[in-house]
């Protein structure tokens, strides 16, 4: 045990939050799961239970493995990695499944499927990082500067937005939020608000054009947006029963497993995995959550303070700002604050490549982390040498 936690590096509270968040998450899966055991597994729910612990454990195994890699190379790696992000999410667009119709997974073997917005994400927040570090010192020039930021930004966006307007739209806010930390010109960064404002005004008016059949989730968006502003619940049914799990949750809620919304709410495992967190563990769970949330934000904050080197310090506030937001998004949705996303849960509900990826990134996160400690280590020995000599 002892070698095993000399091996892991990087910000212990993170870890902590981690392990909270994959225990929790495997609590609450089991019990959501029950429904979808018995009309698909014959009701043996330790199916799901195994699948989600299989997925996890990988999960865990990435985030090591990718927190050992100094944080350096992943500038390198992911720039590679976005010249097959884009041709993949292509792909997706032309040939993926087709679920609630929208193109946005490829099938992978053992019934995983791999949806490419997730590789587009974290690949387009390490190459803004690594693009605002290299030109802080013409950051201001649109020319040599701005053009290579906004380009991929709109490109990987743009190829997203037809299948997932909400994963385009909380990804276009993140780059934007990382390019003003980046102290890009805000003429510029107000231009590249309006030219995105512009290019998904086109798209929707394209799909308007088009025949009904083959409006792809335009339909989807319009009710969805109509259901909120109109503020008819009732039109919602996955909204109506996630507030009704939130409403019996109590103070201290029901306790693990003897949720009862789980049977009626649809996707309860994963898109509304909060509200049955609430129902089951109560506001005082559902409190506990955002707060692991928020101190995992507060300690990439405080790892950016630190970090060596501008691309660290970029590298480590995008990835924890996109995983915190959509995180609130995720709840906010639960709560009936915004309207439905699809969005899950970071690291809570059951996934297989978004849990990865949401790994992948926080083990990012501990690659900066660790190469702090490492160089206040060396920082504290020479100070020490220097006095021994003395």
């Amino acid at each position: 045990m002892t070698s095993l936690t000399a091996k892991i590096k990087g910000d212990r509270v993170i870890w902590a939050v981690v392990f909270l968040l994959s225990l929790l998450s495997f609590l609450a899966v089991y019990s959501s799961t029950g429904t979808l055991a018995y009309k698909y597994q014959g009701g043996n729910t330790n199916y799901y239970m195994l699948k989600h612990a299989f997925v996890l454990l990988f999960g865990l195994l990435f985030m090591y493995l990718a927190h050992r890699i100094k944080y350096t190379y992943y500038s390198r790696i992911f720039q590679v990695a976005l010249f097959i992000a884009v041709p993949l999410l292509l792909v997706t667009l032309l040939f993926g499944l087709n679920l609630n119709e929208a193109k946005r997974v490829l099938p992978l073997p053992f019934g995983l499927t791999f949806q490419t917005s997730d590789l587009a994400k974290i690949t387009l927040i390490v190459y803004l990082a690594r693009m605002l570090s290299k030109k802080q010192d013409d950051i201001k020039d649109f020319r040599s500067a701005f053009l290579p930021i906004i380009v991929p930004v709109l490109i990987v966006t743009g190829l997203i937005f037809f299948a997932n307007f909400s994963t385009a739209a909380m990804l276009f806010i993140t780059s934007l939020v990382l390019i003003f930390i980046g102290r890009v010109n805000f003429k510029y960064i107000l231009g590249m608000v309006v030219l995105g404002l512009v290019a998904m005004s086109i798209a929707v008016a394209i799909l308007m054009a088009l025949p009904e059949g083959q409006q792809g989730r335009l339909g989807t968006w319009k009710n969805r947006i109509t259901s909120y502003v109109d503020g008819k619940s009732a039109d919602n049914y996955q909204l109506e029963q996630a507030k009704i799990a939130i409403a019996t949750g109590g103070l201290l809620g029901k306790m693990p497993g003897n949720s009862t919304q789980r049977n009626f709410l649809p996707h309860p495992y994963s898109d509304f995995i909060f509200a049955i967190i609430i129902e089951e563990y109560g506001l005082a769970g559902g409190t506990f959550v955002v707060l692991l949330y928020l101190v995992l934000f507060f300690r990439a904050v405080k790892i950016v303070t630190k970090a060596p080197g501008t691309f660290g310090a970029f590298l480590t506030i995008g990835v924890g700002f996109s995983l915190v937001f959509q995180a609130m998004i995720n709840m906010g949705v639960a709560v009936g604050l915004l309207p439905v996303t699809g969005q899950p849960l970071p690291l809570l509900s059951m996934g297989g490549t978004s849990i990865w990826f949401t790994s992948l990134a926080i083990g990012i996160i501990l690659s900066v982390s660790k190469e702090i400690e490492q160089q206040a280590l060396i920082d504290q020995t020479v100070v020490t040498d220097q006095v021994e000599n003395e």
